[in-house]
């Protein structure tokens, strides 16, 4: 009964691990002393790019989107922040290997058969990226608010699923603004 349990126990693991493994991880932090209630207005300015255009545009739309959603406005002339956004991309190497054979039994415990295994390895080059959204008073030329996301990138995602994996990843960073300040 056991080993009927554990099988499909087994499978439920291994089918969620992969989307555990590449989930967004976000963080933010903010000034403590800034009075949220306050921010109306933004204007985006220029930070670090992706380096394509299209994705560019994506994120600055996604980005809009979010804050129009927590009820800020565009104000190119008088914004009470500016909103920065930073896109970096790291490539980072991933190790897998499994061993296979069988053993003997000898002085030093059990082996089975000639002692024959074999250990395959295997370096896979995956893109990790990073999306930060700052947001800087206008008025004080300070940082008062920042969101981080971390996730690696499907390159060979199509249109749709980049617009949604952007979007996504955009509503998740900007989850907690304003922040909820403790009294």
């Amino acid at each position: 009964m056991i080993k009927a349990i554990r099988l499909p126990l087994t499978a439920l693991i291994l089918a969620v691990l992969p989307a555990l493994a590449f989930a967004q991880k976000t963080t933010y932090d903010f000034d403590k002393d800034v009075n949220f209630a306050s921010i109306h207005t933004y204007a985006l300015k220029e930070g670090t790019p992706a380096g394509n255009p299209l994705i560019d545009k994506r994120l600055v739309d996604a980005i809009q989107s979010q804050l129009a959603a927590k009820g800020l406005k565009v104000d190119e002339a008088n914004p009470d922040v500016w909103v920065v956004y930073h896109v970096s991309v790291d490539k980072k190497k991933e190790l897998s290997g499994y061993t296979s054979g069988y053993g003997a039994y000898g002085g030093y415990g059990w082996r089975y058969g000639g002692g024959m295994t074999t250990t395959n390895m295997q370096v896979n080059e995956i893109l990790v990226g990073t999306l930060i959204i700052d947001m800087a008073s206008a008025s004080a030329k300070a940082l008062v608010w920042r969101g981080v996301g971390v996730k690696e990138i499907d390159t060979g995602a199509k249109p749709d699923k980049r617009d949604k994996n952007i979007n996504k990843a955009v509503e998740k960073i900007l989850k907690e603004y304003p922040p909820k300040v403790k009294s």
